[in-house]
């Protein structure tokens, strides 16, 4: 598509390679953060906005689980791209030197080893990789470092003391986020996203995942999230594989109504290929 979308900046953040390679043709606006992108996009200051969504060594990514929730927003295309974090710095240094490392919370996660090689240095937690970069350059401490992109690192002029230093191959899929749920996916590769709270009582969970089960459809993901007026009460997040058209997935989304204290649809999108 064209016109304007937004992702979580400044630039050389991997959310802006993913809106990149989600809308070429759009004109991309990085934003100061996760918020601000949705709002923007609830907003209609912006058509779509680019936010990431799970890691494939950190698992799912918290805030955008949530403001799916809390916005009238829903998925309308997902990409799946590999991540490269290095460690970069304003000026060469040994690691016992560093005081400081800063980067996003999931980042941090994907980077557990490096972190106990850093064991004199506080952590800090940034908006995104890239705005950990950014931050970092602008301090000139020469005892701060981030974990960020390649491209980061280059944009903000810092060195790189270790390349790639994720505990492992890393992906991070990344979802476009709309004002509008999507029909247009193809029925073979669809996805549909939705969320739903069922009763706080034994066997809830499981008797509302049962009609996908008995209809063979394939929950690929589910991931359960805080009520934050409800202690101890969650809500579940989940995407099937499949279009909310096929009479499949249409009737075990029926079932799940009567199964579940409320339910809602976030995205129907066409499945995303890894690009390696």
């Amino acid at each position: 598509m064209s016109g304007v979308v937004a992702y979580p900046g400044p630039e050389g953040s991997h959310s802006g390679a993913a809106a990149l390679a989600l809308h070429p043709a759009a004109e991309l606006h990085p934003l100061s953060g996760f918020r601000a992108v949705a709002d923007a996009v609830v907003r209609a200051d912006v058509e779509q906005g680019v936010l990431p969504i799970e890691s494939s060594l950190a698992g799912s990514v918290p805030e955008t689980h949530d403001l799916l929730h809390e916005r009238a927003l829903s998925i309308v295309a997902e990409a799946v791209l590999p991540i490269r974090h290095c460690l970069v710095a304003p000026e060469d240094v040994a690691l016992d030197e560093i005081r400081i490392v800063r980067s996003h919370p999931s980042a941090l996660d994907q980077c557990r080893r490096l972190l106990e090689l850093l064991p004199n240095a506080a952590v800090i937690s940034a908006s995104t990789t890239a705005d950990a970069a950014r931050e970092t350059a602008e301090s000139g401490d020469r005892a701060a470092a981030a974990i960020a992109g390649p491209e980061a690192a280059g944009l903000y002029g810092l060195v790189t003391l270790r390349d790639d230093v994720g505990d492992g191959p890393a992906f991070t899929r990344f979802v476009s986020v709309a004002p509008f749920t999507w029909l247009g996916a193809q029925r073979d590769e669809a996805r549909t996203a939705f969320t739903f709270v069922t009763d706080h009582r034994p066997g809830a969970l499981h008797a509302a995942i049962t009609p996908f089960a008995v209809a063979g459809l394939d929950l690929v993901r589910l991931v359960s999230r805080p009520l934050p007026a409800s202690p101890w009460s969650y809500r579940f997040d989940a995407v099937v594989a499949g279009h909310p058209l096929d009479a499949k997935v249409r009737g075990a989304l029926d079932e799940l109504a009567n199964l579940t204290r409320s339910h809602r649809i976030v995205g129907v999108y066409d499945a995303a290929q890894v690009t390696s």
